[in-house]
């Protein structure tokens, strides 16, 4: 049985169009996202391997099977190389009113027991909204599997309302502490990057900094306490790995 009759089989229709995806992201070096089709898809394919009888059809199952899963592997190995060398780079766009983006959502992939210090570059940590957004980020730092020891804060200073942002900041720090975690705040003039970086090497530059959520209709809505259901304004995130990482 030829790949193109396979094709034909309902079964298998699936599979064959989320590999094909994952040859066409890997032709666009989106090695990431094509590694989570090539998986979706030898999956698939393997589930249709388990109901069928015909020798013919399992023998082509398998070629394919196996076939897909060295090109994965190849894949896999390659962007290993590419961390290792410091040229990773991953890249999400957040659509307009798009949800599911939470901070838990961005950034659980790349925290772990090993992450014990974190740096935030973000110049509109200033108004009421914006440091509670700080505040999410910081407790979502505090009850992950990393042990966060300090976090370094370098933003602007509301001229209008500085003293309501001193103390927000003051008060984070001090909840901090009684956490176990240092916040090191720092406050430039002429900061404009947006950057978080973590001692594990990882570094994610969001577009519109932590402030990527829309306001909520009503105090009563969904997405009001759980970000994942919160509408975001259009932003672009890039994750980049370097284990040489330097200090703020």
């Amino acid at each position: 049985m030829s790949r193109s009759s396979l094709a034909q089989d309902p079964g298998s229709t699936a599979a064959l169009t989320v590999l094909k995806r994952a040859l066409d992201l890997e032709s666009e070096s989106r090695g990431p996202q094509a590694l989570v089709c090539y998986q979706e898809g030898i999956d698939l394919l393997l589930q249709v391997l388990k109901g069928t009888k015909d020798e013919t059809k399992k023998r082509n199952l398998r070629k394919i099977i196996s076939d897909h899963m060295d090109r994965a592997e190849h894949l896999k190995k390659r962007l290993d190389q590419e961390k290792e060398a410091g040229k990773y780079h991953k890249q999400i766009k957040i659509e307009e009113n798009a949800t599911g983006f939470s901070y838990e959502s961005l950034f659980q992939e790349y925290l772990s027991e090993t992450v014990t210090e974190v740096w935030i570059e973000d110049p509109y940590i200033r108004h009421t909204h914006q440091l509670y957004n700080f505040l999410r980020f910081c407790e979502m730092l505090v009850k992950r599997p990393c042990k966060v020891k300090t976090i370094h804060l370098l933003t602007s200073l509301d001229e209008g309302t500085g003293k309501d942002q001193h103390s927000g900041l003051e008060e984070i720090k001090q909840s901090l502490r009684n956490h176990g975690v240092s916040l090191e705040l720092e406050y430039s003039s002429s900061i404009h990057d947006r950057e978080i970086r973590f001692n594990n090497g990882w570094i994610i530059k969001i577009g519109r900094g932590l402030d990527y959520f829309k306001k909520p209709q009503s105090r009563f809505s969904l997405g009001y306490c759980d970000f994942d259901l919160r509408p975001c304004h259009e932003t672009t995130v890039d994750i980049f790995h370097n284990k040489h990482t330097k200090k703020i």
